[in-house]
């Protein structure tokens, strides 16, 4: 398996391509980073700091791999947890910690203590409530094979509202409390060690700030912690997901990077509301500036801008979009039936649209099928046209937002239209 911190530099300085199968394929490689402190690369990271006293942990990783994560963190130190920060709730990141307890009662050891923000329990209540839309989501972002999500989940034992201070084995370890993708959101600081602990505030890639199947994200308060992490001049950086980053400068840069990011696309979409524009306007006029895209640690591989401008609209502006036909709509088949009627045929509107395609229009393209196969919802052959244009704009696309979202709709399609059904993928990854 590669060297974890060569790779690092190397995509850093651009000398390899980050790609999703360079930054997160990966399940429960350990690399000791600084002296008496372990970063464990899973998909969803593990940052461990030894101390006199046992382990502290920044997050214990994902249902499918805290296993791997807790055998590799034996293998480096065979010593009881102390403590596990959650850096926030998502389901790739809290999950494992009854490992450790098994553990640790076997051995006679102390328990270990959970520790959150207080707004995890509502989280944690929230998913167990809506359970069957969170596996919908799942199943439609990464193409499996059927709804996953979990609905039992390990609360935290202490909680905080804006900075605790945890001191372990006669350490002081500071957690900070921010907004940002997530509303329960901490990262974690150890001064003596330099070392900085992001959680998903950084994860080598476009901010994660506009899913568009989740629940709100904070672009600006994002923009803020990041420049606070910056300002302490950390020696080593370990993200929630991606690789280490070492060195003062380098991390300087690219937590500043993305607070430009972010704050770029806040002010630019804020400047327009003010102006009065609707979203539509926004959304096809608000550019991220290209040479923060360019970045290594910035592409677009996971989320991308146009859906963070979209979740600012919705933090600041609230659902509705400024166009008043969509205020009250009549029901999208109603409004299908009319146009197809208009246009001589739903067939002539996936003609249209197949052309469109071919002329890489692939977004008005979409519209047309989409439409097409509302006004006549049991015609294969419509269902085979959305199918073929959605198949083209998977290949089109970057984030894994809308690939997943573009390869749901022509897995819909292609299984009417041929009587299959869709097919599995990866696992999930925020919640």
């Amino acid at each position: 398996m590669r060297d974890i911190l060569d790779l690092a530099d190397r995509l850093f300085t651009g000398a390899e391509k980050a790609t999703h199968e360079t930054l997160f394929a990966w399940n429960g490689k350990l690399v000791e980073v600084a002296p008496d402190t372990a970063f464990v690369a899973a998909f969803s990271n593990v940052a461990a700091l030894a101390t006199d006293d046992g382990l502290v942990l920044a997050d214990t990783s994902s249902w499918f791999a805290c296993s791997k994560v807790h055998e590799s963190l034996q293998r480096w130190r065979d010593v009881r947890l102390d403590t596990a920060v959650f850096t926030h709730g998502h389901t790739d990141h809290c999950f494992g910690v009854e490992l450790y307890e098994e553990q640790s009662r076997t051995n006679g050891w102390r328990p270990p203590r959970v520790v959150a923000h207080e707004a995890i329990t509502a989280r944690f209540d929230r998913y167990v409530e809506t359970a069957g839309y969170n596996g919908i989501i799942n199943q439609r972002q990464f193409q499996l094979a059927r709804p996953m999500f979990p609905t039992e989940f390990r609360y935290p034992d202490d909680t905080f509202r804006d900075r605790l201070d945890l001191t372990v084995g006669g350490e002081t370890i500071e957690c900070h409390h921010d907004r940002g993708e997530t509303d329960d959101h901490v990262w974690l600081w150890a001064p003596e060690r330099r070392v900085l602990c992001t959680g998903d505030l950084f994860i080598w890639a476009s901010p994660n700030c506009g899913n568009p199947q989740k629940v709100q994200r904070y672009a600006i308060e994002w923009a803020v912690a990041l420049r606070k992490m910056a300002a302490l001049d950390p020696e080593v950086m370990l993200p929630g997901h991606g690789l280490p980053i070492i060195g003062t400068d380098r991390i300087r840069t690219a937590l500043t990077d993305s607070a430009r990011l972010l704050e770029h696309l806040h002010h630019e979409t804020i400047r327009m509301m003010n102006e009065g524009a609707r979203l539509d306007d926004i959304v096809h006029s608000v550019h991220a500036p290209a040479d923060l895209l360019d970045k290594p640690y910035l592409g677009p591989i996971y989320d991308e801008p146009e859906f963070v401008i979209r979740n600012i609209w919705r933090l600041f502006g609230g659902w509705y979009d400024g166009d008043p036909s969509h205020l009250k709509p009549a029901p999208a088949a109603a409004l299908a039936l009319e146009l197809a009627s208009i246009a001589g045929g739903a067939d002539r509107l996936a003609a249209r649209a197949v052309v469109l395609a071919d002329h890489g229009e692939l977004r008005l393209a979409a519209h047309l099928a989409e439409i097409a196969t509302q006004a006549d919802p049991e015609n294969l052959a419509l269902h085979a046209a959305r199918a073929d244009v959605y198949r083209r704009r998977v290949e089109a696309e970057v984030s894994t937002m809308a690939k997943g979202v573009f390869a749901w709709a022509a897995s819909e399609s292609r299984g009417r239209a041929e009587g299959t059904s869709s097919t599995p993928g990866r696992p999930t990854t925020d919640g």
